[in-house]
């Protein structure tokens, strides 16, 4: 797996970190451990762009925050998980797909046109 790629894991993890330190925050101490990961978090996004174009990037960090906090509130919140939620859910998740495979293509014309 390319390093860049790595970033995108770990930025997308440390959202949903400090998505569900938002929740749960109470003290002040809560927010003296949430504020160095969300820091740390666009570190990585920040390392993810320098390998790879921004708006794939960027689409998967909101795809990853918008979907595991979805997920998050179903399951550890306990919200309803309902037929809407779950086809919208498809719907980012396919949307991102498309998009890096539309990337992937245009880096392979442009790989084409400079040989």
């Amino acid at each position: 797996m390319n390093k860049s790629w790595m970033y995108v894991v770990l930025t997308s993890l440390c959202e949903l970190l400090w998505i569900f330190g938002f929740n749960v925050a109470s003290t002040w101490w809560h927010w003296a451990i949430i504020i160095p990961i969300i820091a740390v978090d666009f570190w990585f996004l920040s390392k993810a762009c320098e390998g790879l174009p921004t708006g794939t990037v960027y689409a998967i960090f909101a795809a990853a925050g918008t979907v595991g906090t979805a997920l998050m509130d179903i399951f550890i919140f306990n919200e309803s998980f309902t037929a809407m939620k779950i086809v919208f859910i498809c719907v980012i998740v396919i949307g991102v797909m498309m998009l890096n495979i539309a990337d992937t293509i245009s880096e392979r014309k442009l790989q084409k046109e400079a040989a």
